[in-house]
């Protein structure tokens, strides 16, 4: 997420009522997660596991919870809880904004797109040309939308991130600002859910089709001419590059990469990242040739055993 304008690494400790180490004037452009962390953006740490990790990321601002030797070219804002200090900036830069009506005045909709009875559409949201929109469809602040969308009954587009930190009094949810982003010509079934970015975006690419109740996760990328069956659950930053094809009751772990092209057959946990253009089957998951000789092979016991006896 970036910044409206440059801020001071003075500016953004003063949000924070924190110290910082380095050039007061240094700029400070936005704030991402590490996986999507750029130059000028803030990356917050709170666990020495990780320190490395951020301290040597893209981000050039770390808010961390320690203070450490700061590497060149970056600046420091030391916390003593990054969390909570990351979710204030978040609700600054921003903020949730009510609204009385069901299509926000701030809402840009193209020429030709049709919104059907009982939707909602959030601030700042865009959708382009030539678009359906059927009933009771949600759509979050700031969502983006393309040209020649189709999106069907009851789909929320832009919940919060399923994504907290575990405190002695309960669970504090770190706190979404992100957006989800649908290109062009894509299909969405009915009641499915896509979350948005914690602090980037959660896209679905071009010509990809949603069958109905489908999860999407944050910061989830799918890439384009991808299909994707009912009930199929992708978790939070996940990589799905172009044309893959997902079939019914799929559900993913976080952070790994499906290759293009590759297929993954119904009710499969992808429990790891798989290479492109192969089939896939199981759970764990393993190529569906090698895995369908397996259960062949299994049913082949009970004979065997008894030619033991």
């Amino acid at each position: 997420m970036k910044f409206p304008k440059v801020h001071s690494l003075r500016e953004i400790a003063n949000l924070l009522d924190c110290e910082f180490i380095g050039d007061q004037d240094f700029p400070v452009l936005g704030m991402n997660e590490i996986h999507v962390v750029e130059p000028g953006d803030i990356v917050f740490v709170d666990h020495p596991k990780y320190y490395d990790k951020a301290l040597q990321s893209a981000a050039t601002i770390v808010l961390i919870n320690k203070k450490v030797d700061c590497p060149e070219g970056k600046a420091l804002l030391i916390s003593d809880d990054p969390f909570r200090d990351f979710n204030t900036l978040t609700k600054h830069f921003r903020p949730f904004q009510a609204t009385t009506v069901s299509i926000a005045l701030s809402a840009n909709i193209g020429e030709g797109t049709v919104i059907q009875p009982n939707c909602f559409v959030g601030n700042n949201v865009t959708i382009g040309k030539n678009c359906i929109i059927h009933p009771n469809v949600t759509i979050y602040d700031h969502t983006v939308i393309g040209d020649n969308v189709i999106i069907h009954a009851g789909t929320i587009l832009g919940a919060d991130a399923f994504y907290y930190k575990k405190r002695p009094d309960g669970f504090d949810q770190l706190i979404s600002g992100g957006r989800v982003v649908i290109e062009n010509n894509v299909g969405i079934g009915a009641l499915c859910t896509i979350d948005k970015g914690v602090t980037g975006d959660t896209t679905i690419g071009e010509g990809t089709m949603l069958d109905n109740q489908v999860h999407v996760g944050h910061d989830t990328v799918i890439g384009k001419k991808c299909l994707i069956a009912s009930q199929t659950g992708i978790a939070g930053c996940v990589v799905i590059e172009d044309e893959v094809t997902i079939w019914g009751q799929v559900g993913t772990t976080s952070g790994i990469t499906i290759g293009a092209k590759a297929v993954i057959m119904g009710q499969t946990g992808v429990t790891k990242s798989v290479e492109g253009g192969k089939s896939y089957f199981g759970t764990p998951i393993e190529e569906s040739r090698e895995k369908l000789k397996q259960l062949a092979n299994i049913k082949k016991i009970p004979e065997i055993l008894s030619k033991l006896k």
